[in-house]
């Protein structure tokens, strides 16, 4: 028995130490030995970096430069199909583009068949990337609303000593004076209402007419005060989200990047570019939306949007630096690959799914408005349609 486990312990060794090789393995596909041209592939890579700079650019600035417009306020009509349909590019671009070729990488024959050829990798680390995703976005939001919490608290604090000290002024009594309301035995005075007026910092008033009649007419004012950039209902929602949804985009991206960069053909680069500029537009948008949505300080916004924006492009720079030395050939390149690709597509599914459609499309404000339903379901197919269609080319 234990001869045995010895012997199979030396196999899983001996099969990760060959996964883990940086020699090249398997043959070139036919047809693209004859387009590989480095210095008009080093162009197109040129080309690919400008280009995809862009329009993840302008993708991610639009929601948020343009969030004070009619149309691009984050409670407009255009806004919420304009997401849906990024929503629907997101969600293709975990199930038709990374997940499929994650199975690829880690199923490549270069690759020792056992464990690789055994077991669903891909779909098992997908898997668990969701649902890690799933537990980052209840920590995160834990985390969020207990420091919103803390900081309300540190506000109503600071309230009541503001009123204990400006606004309360002692009375003197005099002989055969009557006990003023309010006063306690021993001179102290009792303010009624201070501390539930602190604690109920923001109020509504509103009136709505027709609960989901396609004509509801509401109207109201309030205040609130926000604490730390989130001041709106939902604010810490849409930090957890946003954050979240950039990790899981970054994550692909780099992989994306790096896959572009290192490549000298151009037959395979060229159509990357077109299909690489959309998906980073329409991610891009729905990512400013989250951003916008999730009311950051604009330092914030602004790492936020250039992080993203920058993560493709430097990774197409990297892959040109290392093209040299780099070989996306290799068993380890394929692992390293099909295992980043697995969790990216886990964590954009999630995302799309959960955060993005669900979120929306099943909201109160959708299920009120039949035109907003029918406009956002078409533009969420719409987008998950044209996305796929791109893995013809790319």
């Amino acid at each position: 028995m234990r001869g045995k486990f010895w012997v199979y312990s030396d196999l899983v060794l001996q099969n990760l130490s060959q996964s883990m090789s940086n020699m090249t393995c398997g043959s070139i596909v036919p047809g693209l030995d004859g387009c590989r041209n480095e210095s008009y592939a080093l162009v197109l890579k040129l080309i690919a970096i400008a280009t995809i700079l862009i329009t993840g650019v302008c993708g991610v600035a639009i929601p948020l430069v343009g969030k004070d417009c009619r149309f691009l306020r984050t409670d407009s009509k255009f806004f919420v199909a304009a997401k849906a349909f990024a929503a629907g590019v997101i969600l293709a671009t975990g199930f038709v583009h990374i997940l499929p070729d994650a199975t690829s990488s880690l199923t490549d024959p270069c690759l020792p068949k056992f464990p690789w050829s055994k077991f669903p990798f891909s779909g098992f680390i997908a898997m668990m990337a969701a649902l890690a995703t799933l537990l980052a976005d209840f920590i995160g939001t834990q985390y969020y609303e207990r420091k919103q919490e803390k900081q309300n608290h540190s506000v109503q604090a600071d309230s009541l000593d503001l009123i204990s000290e400006s606004s309360i002024v002692p009375v003197e009594r005099r002989a055969g004076d009557e006990t003023l309301f309010g006063e306690e035995e021993g001179g102290a005075m009792h303010i009624v209402g201070i501390h539930a007026h602190a604690a109920h910092h923001r109020h509504n008033h509103s009136q709505e007419n027709g609960a989901c009649d396609g004509h509801s007419n509401s109207y109201g004012h309030s205040h609130s005060h926000g604490i730390g950039g989130i001041d709106e209902e939902g604010g810490v929602r849409h930090a957890v989200v946003s954050q979240v949804l950039e990790l899981g985009i970054v994550s692909h991206s780099i992989i994306i990047g790096l896959s572009l960069g290192v490549s000298h053909s151009p037959c395979t680069i060229r159509p990357l570019i077109w299909a690489l500029s959309f998906h980073q537009f329409f991610e891009g948008f729905a990512l400013g939306g989250c951003i916008s949505q999730a009311h950051f300080r604009t330092l914030k916004t602004t790492l936020m949007a250039c992080f993203f924006a920058l993560t493709t492009p430097l990774g197409i720079a990297v892959g040109i630096a290392v093209s040299s030395s780099y070989n996306p050939k290799s068993p380890r390149a394929l692992v390293i690959e099909g295992i980043f690709n697995s969790i990216s597509a886990g964590i954009l599914v999630y995302m799309a799914l959960v955060d993005l459609i669900a979120a929306d499309l099943l909201s109160k404000k959708m299920s009120c408005n039949a035109r907003l339903q029918v406009m956002s379901y078409f533009a969420l197919f719409l987008g998950a349609g044209l996305m796929s269609s791109l893995a013809i080319w790319a």
